[in-house]
């Protein structure tokens, strides 16, 4: 862990001596003092209240008698927190409420989903978002919530059972495989696999493991995943696109190839956040003007992870 105690640029120089790569590529992308900083600084604990079990009223009046709450404006359900460990309160253990990073939380408040729709969440573990899908539906319709890799399936499964969503069916499949289901899902979710950028804040082995051949591959990988997700929305219907992390090859570049291959339209998400001008340039590379309807988050916006929302209507 980096010290906060340093002066910014003495921040950026320790950022550099663990990975030289890292800040040459992001001093293209926010070389600002406070990206630094508080991208070093431990991140805030938050949590959301899972009103399938509980109203946010009573569940706010029983931690307050242990804990600081600091309402998040983006989510009527979600509070930072005091607790170092979320997980060990009654609380949680019950599934009264869900530890979830605070700009997490957009995404499904983004999606608007009512009950009785059919909604594919096509990289859902550990489940923070589907969970949140799932109040907002009152568990009532259908989530399909497919993850890729077994072992992060059992968490999702352990995280739907604790929450009480009874509207979920877990599948194990590759995302792109939902291609075949053309015009089919009322709402679509894509959280897509990112480097991770944003969750430095969380664990700095993130920012050991970086390396820019990743973020090239995970580009190529989000654009496929990205036309899969379309494909199989329902025409009149919305598909959300995340990642917690900043590059513009992860983020914007994936929306354009999008819009530039598909009647795809780019939705603006108005919700009270912080936010950066997305980028229209980056290197040699030029995105459409739509792009500038996402939302792009630094940490340094809310004191949060970094994260990319776009909303996407699929033309009836």
């Amino acid at each position: 862990m980096i010290s906060e105690d340093l002066k910014p640029r003495k921040i950026k120089e320790e950022f550099r001596k663990i990975n030289p790569m890292f800040v040459e590529r992001y001093e293209k992308i926010d070389d600002s003092d406070d990206f630094y900083v508080y991208m070093a600084k431990p991140l805030r604990n938050s949590i959301r209240v899972n009103t399938l079990k509980a109203s946010v009223e009573d569940v706010v009046k029983s931690l307050s008698e242990r804990f600081e709450l600091e309402p998040i404006p983006w989510c009527r359900e979600g509070f930072f927190i005091n607790a170092e460990k979320v997980g060990g309160t009654i609380e949680h253990q019950l599934g009264l409420i869900f530890s979830q990073e605070a700009s997490a939380m957009i995404p499904a408040v983004a999606l608007d989903v009512k009950p009785g729709m059919l909604v594919l969440d096509m990289a859902a573990a550990p489940g923070g978002k589907t969970t949140q899908i799932a109040q907002y539906m009152q568990n009532e319709g259908c989530i399909i919530a497919n993850d890729v890799k077994v072992d992060r399936l059992n968490i999702l499964i352990s995280n739907l059972q604790r929450c009480g969503v009874t509207i979920a069916r877990v599948t194990m499949k590759d995302g792109r495989f939902f291609k075949r289901f053309k015009d089919t899902f009322d709402k679509v979710l894509l959280d897509a696999p990112c480097s991770n950028v944003g969750m430095i804040r969380k664990n700095f082995k993130y920012l050991k493991m970086w390396r820019l051949r990743e973020v090239e591959s995970l580009s190529r990988l989000q654009k496929e995943l990205i036309m899969a997700g379309y494909r199989a929305l329902k025409p009149g219907g919305f598909l959300v696109y995340a990642t917690c992390t900043l590059d513009p090859l992860e983020n914007e570049e994936v929306i354009d190839y999008l819009i530039m291959n598909t009647d795809a339209e780019v939705v603006e998400i108005d919700l009270p956040v912080k936010s950066q001008r997305p980028i229209t340039k980056f290197e040699d590379r030029e995105y459409c003007k739509d792009v500038l309807k996402c939302l792009r988050i630094h940490p340094q916006d809310n004191d949060t992870e970094g994260f990319f929302i776009a909303k996407i209507l699929k033309p009836a």
